[in-house]
């Protein structure tokens, strides 16, 4: 790496991570004070999860019907996305990919380890390169990082086939090439109780943009995440809005520790930089599950806060995610 790349991220990184560490502080402060403190954790303590269950297989039997009280705010609709989003790029942004050959081949995989004091292992992450990265030495990608569900680890993304959809998706010219991080979550603990985020912000994000060609300013960095990786992704999304510009929440499992201090998170965000913000969850997912879903975008529509909802058909489970990843990279990609 150049000296002078070295330098432009840190400019451009660097006061991210510290006001991303001062935002949570600004958060936790105004929560302190925030009327009906109270009476908000009384009424949604019992449904977030610090710990959810594994992924269940979509051949469990049928989950009893979902009452009103677990029905979304607005109604989703899931053709929306496909209708909008699935036209090719225009010729000018893939012109010179197209022609390239590496595009038939596939991205490349690669596993990797950042030795850190702040846990108690290394932590261990997956990184996903694009097809023509080596061929393409002057161009940079924007980056995605994607968090596991609870049980798995940093393959579990890999496994439902999330590098073979990018490739296919950016071979047809539907999305743009980019870098995908998929770190390995070895806890259960609450983000209160470990230092794991402090170690994805502020060393994990420098190490990437460090070591591979990314565009390291926030507009092309997204998180996202399934299950608990979900609530990962909301996390992040929220106490450090100013490194991530977007976060996906797929059938999302809320930290305690974020819920109820929640209303805070949302209401400290600056007008005109809230990160883009996509929610999505199967109706026959587990009810507790699907309620703070709910809850959570209703937040959302209760502060005019821009987000894209979905309920689909499914389960809690891999297959269901699987189903709809072509969804998802296009919605990430979005802008890009």
């Amino acid at each position: 790496m150049s000296v002078v790349r070295a330098i432009l991220i840190a400019i451009i990184v660097i006061p991210g991570l510290i006001a991303c560490n001062s935002s949570q502080d600004a958060a936790i402060a105004a929560q302190r004070v925030e009327a009906g403190a109270s009476q908000t954790a009384a009424l949604i303590t019992p449904f977030l999860t610090a710990s959810p269950e594994p992924a269940v297989s979509d051949t469990r039997p049928a989950a009893t019907p979902i009452t009103e009280t677990l029905a979304p705010t607005k109604t989703a609709v899931p053709t929306r996305l496909a209708t909008t989003t699935r036209t090719p790029l225009r010729p000018t942004q893939t012109a010179t990919a197209t022609s390239l050959a590496c595009l038939k081949q596939a991205g490349q995989i690669v596993k990797k380890s950042l030795p850190t004091e702040l846990l108690r292992y290394p932590l261990e992450y997956r990184v996903y390169l694009p097809p023509c990265y080596t061929g393409q030495p002057d161009r940079n990608y924007p980056t995605l990082y994607l968090f596991h569900g609870q049980g798995y680890t940093d393959d579990q993304w890999e496994r439902i086939g999330v590098n073979k959809q990018a490739d296919r998706l950016i071979a047809a010219g539907m999305i743009s090439p980019l870098i995908i991080v998929m770190p390995h979550d070895i806890s259960s603990a609450q983000p209160s109780d470990t230092k794991f985020s402090q170690v994805i912000v502020e060393q994990l994000v420098p190490a990437i943009d460090q070591t591979y060609r990314t565009k390291p300013e926030r507009r092309y960095r997204a998180v996202g995440g399934m299950s608990r990786g979900g609530g990962w992704a909301i996390h992040f999304g929220l106490t450090c809005w100013q490194v991530f510009g977007a976060f996906g929440a797929h059938s999302p499992s809320v930290f305690h520790s974020d819920g109820l201090r929640m209303t805070a998170l949302l209401d400290t965000l600056p007008s005109g930089e809230t990160p883009r913000i996509y929610i999505d969850i199967g109706e026959r997912d587990r009810p507790e599950t699907l309620q703070v879903a709910t809850w959570f975008e209703g937040l959302l529509d209760q502060r005019d806060i821009p987000h894209e909802w979905h309920l689909f058909f499914g389960y809690h489970s891999e297959a269901y995610w699987s189903a709809h990843l072509e969804q998802y990279l296009i919605w990430y990609t979005r802008g890009w």
